[in-house]
Parts: structure tokens; C-alpha cells; sequence
């Protein structure tokens, strides 16, 4: 382990943790990270050890099989992994904000059920707002569920949805829908949302009645993880499975999902861009031109403190964003900085990286060209850099509102 992105206070379990996973990446991911990810291979012997590891559990509550354990503790675990492969980070993301959301708000029957399967990986989370159409503005989504005619009281969902991490390994999906049913005229579109959990089979085409998973979407990067759409067609979902028990809360209830989860992304840039790093420092002290190593000229020595700065910068604002949160104070506003500053910065290092491997940084048997294609997924996951500078204006304006 290098001098960067070190965390200060860490107690002896968490750094025994983070020992544990380290360990994991350099022997079980980084060897074949790169073989996986051209053959856009699901790396299930990975997934596995990270079940064997206890990561799917590692925020879920003792009193279900988890860990307890912190966020921050997590986001360092997935910084870990990011360093590995950024994919399959992506795999434990969309579980993660499930097991959150069911956490904070389910059910006490909701919780039951899916914590202590999630804990162990039997059940993989993942989670759905964007639509075809809509981009960032999730306020504007068109999918609805509407209660049966039959007076069941079940619901019935009908839309399309988009970018679905893990949708097709998945088999539980929440996912968020527009409820109108008893809201007067007027009513503010993210006051008619609801989260719905719907069980499903893992695999692809129609997965169970009213539902189907078309097959994985093509992508440049962020290979290995699978992102699809997914098709409602009078889907069934029973009145027991809306999170919380009540409709009209899914907005806030996605949106505290995906606070915690713009932490996750600003980790998963900061172990990207320490591998960037660590690529092209070792890459610079081996390659010789003029007659010395490139290290030795000071147009790389510049571009290494400039990345250095990065990294250390981005890995402090990460962590100080999952501590407020755990502190159980309101972190939007710094979890919107950390996940804008990591994923800019996780471009800008993984470029000058790939600026030191030269015409090598372009072929496929350098492990860089890799970062290459990965780093722009942050850009624009969890909320493009634009939404992110929105919300920290706003939070700021509210913050420090004139009183002229």
C-alpha cells in the first residue's frame, strides 16, 4: 500500500476489513480484470468471493446477518474494489442502495424477508428510475402502477425503464413509478411516486408474467456488469410489496437511496484514479527515452504530483461526505462535491496516465486502456456532473441566503 489516500481514525476492524478486501483485489481481481472486461464476461467466481467475504452484507444490520458495519467502511471497501475493476463495484452498488432503502424505510414484514437473504448475495438488489426519455429529470417519469380492477389490491404496473445495473442478474428490482390514484389536481409530480419491489428470476427476455429484461445494452466500458431495460406490461405487484407501505414516498425514498449511492460513485472514481496512479508511476520508471527514465524528465514528474494531488484530494472529500452521513446529519451537499470531484478528477488522472504509457497507453495489453473506457461512466452515473453542480448551488444558496 502506498503513502496516497490513506484515512485517519479508523478503527482496528475496519482497518482489518479493508486488509481483507485489498488482499482479495490483488490476488482474485486484478490478475484477470482486464481478460474478463474484453470478453465483457460476468465475473461470477468474483462475485462469489465477495459473498464468501460478507460484502453483500456489509451495511445490513447484525439482527439480519450483516456486518453493521459504516458507510464510510463501505465506500473504502468499494474504492478497494473500483481499483480492481470498476465493474464489478458497479455489481455491489445497486444491491447496496436497495439494502439501504429497505433498511431506512421498509416495512418491518419487507425487512424480514429481504435483509438476511441480501446479507449473504441469495438476493441481489437493484434499483430503477431512469426511463428512455426522461435523463436526470426523474420527476418527469411516465411509468405508472395503478391499482387492480379485480380489488385485489394489488398494483399493476405499465412502462419502460432504462440503465438498469445488474438488471438482468438481479432478483430484486425497486423501482419507481408514478401513483397517482387519491392526489388532488395539482399535486407536485415527486408527491405521486412510488417504489415498488418486484421479485424476479435472474436472466433475460420475459422473466416472469408482465415483465421482461430485452438483454444486456452494448457499452464502451463498464463491461462485465450487466445494464439493461426493463419492459412492464400490466406487471402484478402486490400492495405488500410497496416499500413502506405507503405510496407517494418513492421520490424521497430513491432519492436518500441514491445520496448514499453518490458517495459509492465518488469512492469507485477514487480507486480508479489510485490505479491510474499506480500505473503510471511504475510505467514511467521503466520506460527510458534520452537515455533515462521518463520519470526523469520533468514534464512526468509534473503530471505525477498533479495526479497525486488528485487522488489524495478526491479520496478526502469522499470521506468526509460518508462520515456526515454516518454522523446522521444531511450529506447532499457534500456527497454531490465528492462525487463531481472524483469523477472529474478520475478523467483527468487517468488520462495523464494514459499520456505516460504514449502509443502503448492505446493498445488493449496495457491494463490503462481499460481505465481509458471506464472512467467516463462516472461522469455521468448516479447523476450527471451538471446535476451534481446543480444541487451543490442550491444546497449553497440555501446555506448562505442573503439576509440584504
Amino acid at each position: 500500500m502506498g503513502r496516497l489516500a490513506q484515512t485517519e481514525g479508523l478503527t482496528e476492524i475496519q482497518r482489518e476489513i479493508l486488509s481483507t478486501v485489498r488482499s482479495f483485489v490483488d490476488k482474485e481481481i486484478l490478475p484477470v480484470a482486464t481478460e474478463l472486461e474484453h470478453k465483457d464476461e460476468y465475473p461470477t467466481e468474483i462475485v462469489e468471493g465477495l459473498k464468501e467475504l460478507g460484502i453483500f452484507g456489509l451495511m445490513i444490520p447484525e439482527e439480519y446477518g450483516g456486518l453493521g458495519e459504516s458507510l464510510l467502511t463501505y465506500a473504502l471497501c468499494v474504492e478497494e474494489i473500483a481499483r480492481g475493476w470498476m465493474s464489478v463495484s458497479g455489481i455491489i452498488n445497486t444491491h447496496f442502495i436497495v439494502a439501504y432503502m429497505l433498511k431506512q424505510h421498509g416495512t418491518q414484514e419487507q425487512k424480514d424477508h429481504f435483509l438476511p437473504r441480501m446479507a449473504t448475495g441469495e438476493v441481489r438488489g437493484a434499483f430503477s428510475m431512469s426511463e428512455p426519455g426522461l435523463g436526470s429529470d426523474v420527476s418527469a417519469i411516465t411509468s405508472k402502477g395503478a391499482p387492480a380492477a379485480d380489488g385485489s389490491g394489488d398494483f399493476l404496473l405499465n412502462g419502460q425503464k432504462m440503465w438498469l445495473t445488474n438488471g438482468g442478474s438481479a432478483t430484486l428490482v425497486a423501482v419507481l413509478c408514478r401513483t397517482d390514484e387519491g392526489h388532488p389536481e395539482g399535486t407536485a409530480p415527486h408527491k405521486s411516486m412510488t417504489t415498488f419491489l418486484v421479485e424476479k428470476e435472474p436472466g433475460f427476455g420475459q422473466v416472469k408474467p408482465g415483465l421482461t429484461v430485452p438483454g444486456k445494452i452494448d457499452k464502451m466500458g463498464y463491461k462485465g456488469v450487466d445494464t439493461t431495460e426493463l419492459v412492464m406490461d400490466d406487471l402484478r405487484v402486490p400492495a405488500g410489496r410497496v416499500l413502506g407501505g405507503t405510496t407517494g414516498r418513492g421520490f424521497y425514498q430513491m432519492m436518500d437511496g441514491v445520496e448514499v449511492g453518490r458517495v459509492n460513485v465518488a469512492a469507485r472514481g477514487c480507486g480508479v484514479a489510485q490505479r491510474a496512479f499506480e500505473l503510471g508511476i511504475d510505467y514511467a520508471q521503466q520506460r527510458h527515452t534520452f537515455g533515462k527514465p521518463i520519470a526523469g524528465h520533468q514534464a512526468i514528474q509534473f503530471k505525477l504530483a498533479e495526479m497525486a494531488t488528485k487522488v489524495e484530494a478526491a479520496h478526502a472529500l469522499m470521506v468526509g461526505a460518508a462520515r456526515k452521513k454516518d454522523s446522521g446529519q444531511r450529506n447532499d451537499l457534500e456527497a454531490g462535491m465528492a462525487k463531481y470531484l472524483a469523477s472529474e478528477y478520475c478523467k483527468e488522472v487517468v488520462e495523464d496516465a494514459f499520456r505516460i504509457h504514449g502509443g502503448y497507453g492505446f493498445s488493449k495489453e496495457y491494463e490503462i486502456e481499460r481505465l481509458y473506457r471506464e472512467a467516463p461512466m462516472l461522469l455521468i452515473g448516479e447523476g450527471t456532473a451538471e446535476i451534481q453542480k446543480m444541487i451543490v448551488g442550491r444546497r449553497l444558496l440555501e446555506e448562505y441566503r442573503s439576509q440584504g
